[in-house]
């Protein structure tokens, strides 16, 4: 293992992976934030927190058979 360190400079790998985690952190972040369920500073919109705007509308009244 000593030996990839012989390869690499230690310092400037080890910025070059917390640069790319933050990185990565941000965009991960940023996409749940884009997100209605995992919104967490507007919380989740007015249409997908009211079940009465999801309602369906009433089923249409079956038919009655002719020869009863």
């Amino acid at each position: 293992m000593w030996r990839l360190w012989l390869l690499f400079d230690p310092r400037r790998t080890l910025v070059a992976l917390f640069t790319f985690l933050f990185v990565l952190a941000l965009l991960i972040h940023f996409i749940l934030l884009s997100t209605d369920r995992f919104n967490w500073i507007e919380g989740p919109s007015k249409a997908a927190g009211n079940p009465a705007a999801m309602q369906m509308s009433p089923a249409a009244p079956v038919a009655q058979n002719a020869t009863q």
